[in-house]
């Protein structure tokens, strides 16, 4: 991908665990970042009842998946139980051509894969409750999910929460507020990063007029 895209886009990564907040946070900011687009994902399964395509996730077919696998057009693809999820590079490309936000809501493995293709034009916050005890609380207050899926999403808060470290930013919800108002500081603060081409380009003109 050519810097030239990048010219007006950003990107904005966010992670943590399940229960940590991130839609909520991403809805109530919604009007304060300007245009921006959300991530989502590809698949081949079939829609369930009320999902949207384009809205829920993107629904193509396997030969149509393994063409843009082919084509390198995923930052990152799995096959799950005979059917292809991934993030297709595509819709990204074409909101950074048109000058938005995209956000990514992805897990560490995505945020460092992000990083190593789109570096120059990515702020990451890492966003989380305050305290692993607090997000217990919290996906059990929801009480949509049993127990196992419970005690698995505790184990993988535990592991990701080590690599709070590569992220830029660290958002602790404790008020969705508070939670908001910082978001929509760093949202700002992604679009003003500029990428390598640009600080060429403004250290030439700056010396030169």
């Amino acid at each position: 991908m050519s810097n030239k895209i990048s010219n007006n886009g950003a990107i904005l990564v966010l992670s943590g665990p399940s229960g940590a907040g991130k839609s909520t946070i991403i809805n109530a900011a919604a009007e304060e970042i300007g245009e921006y687009y959300f991530s989502i994902s590809t698949t081949t399964r079939p829609p369930r009842v009320g999902e949207e395509h384009g809205k829920d996730y993107f629904f193509v077919s396997k030969e149509e998946f393994e063409e843009d696998i082919k084509a390198g057009n995923f930052l990152e693809y799995a096959e799950v139980h005979g059917n292809y999820y991934g993030t297709s590079l595509k819709p990204v490309r074409e909101a950074l051509q048109e000058g938005k936000l995209v956000i990514f809501d992805i897990d560490v493995q995505g945020h460092r894969l992000v990083r190593a293709k789109m570096n120059d034009i990515t702020t990451s916050a890492f966003i989380t409750p305050p305290t692993l005890s607090e997000l217990e609380s919290r996906l059990r207050a929801r009480s949509t999910d049993d127990e196992a899926v419970i005690s698995k999403r505790i184990e993988n808060a535990k592991k990701e929460i080590l690599a709070v470290g590569e992220y830029d930013f660290t958002i602790l919800n404790d008020t969705v507020e508070d939670a908001t108002k910082e978001f929509v500081i760093i949202a700002k603060a992604a679009r003003l990063k500029q990428n390598e081409e640009d600080q060429t380009e403004f250290i030439t003109r700056w010396l030169t007029h």
